[in-house]
């Protein structure tokens, strides 16, 4: 997901998308532990997309101030 699409979205929509992508992780770590993961790559990708939801959300928190 790419910054400008994650600053054009709410904040609601926002913790909606971080929480939904730290349960996606979650179940690709556990597939990951089982061995039957299929694109190792994923888990960065969405590691990287909480980091970048987060990062929008700490921006606006600076604004208010």
């Amino acid at each position: 997901m790419k910054v400008n699409d994650i600053r054009k979205m709410t904040t609601e929509e926002i913790n909606k998308k971080i929480v939904d992508t730290k349960q996606e992780l979650f179940n690709l770590r556990f597939q990951s532990s089982l061995g039957n993961l299929e694109k190792p790559s994923r888990i960065r990708e969405l590691r990287h997309d909480v980091a970048r939801c987060k990062t929008v959300l700490r921006e606006r928190e600076m604004e208010a101030k």
